[in-house]
């Protein structure tokens, strides 16, 4: 599985066609996938289990969402006022 994911990880261009947001506003994507590659790394850091996984819902983020708004997200989370559940 880790093999598959790592080709696929290489292969990895720009965000695919999601199902569940089939319009042209991807705010949405973008939220979910940051929430995603966040609740993924506290789980399997919980378990010691590896955190590659997680690489695909940071890509996807990174490629959809504005930098002003990780940003603005990563310190609300250092400050403990994200409104996410995470």
């Amino acid at each position: 599985m880790a093999e598959d994911i790592k080709a696929k990880l290489d292969q990895y261009r720009t965000a695919p066609f999601d199902a569940r947001f089939p319009n042209q506003n991807q705010t949405r994507n973008c939220w979910s996938n940051y929430l995603d590659y966040h609740r993924c790394q506290k789980a399997l850091t919980a378990k010691g289990v590896d955190t590659t996984p997680c690489e695909w819902y940071r890509r996807v983020y990174k490629s959809l969402c504005p930098m002003a708004w990780i940003e603005k997200w990563d310190g609300q989370r250092d400050d403990g006022t994200f409104p996410g559940k995470i």
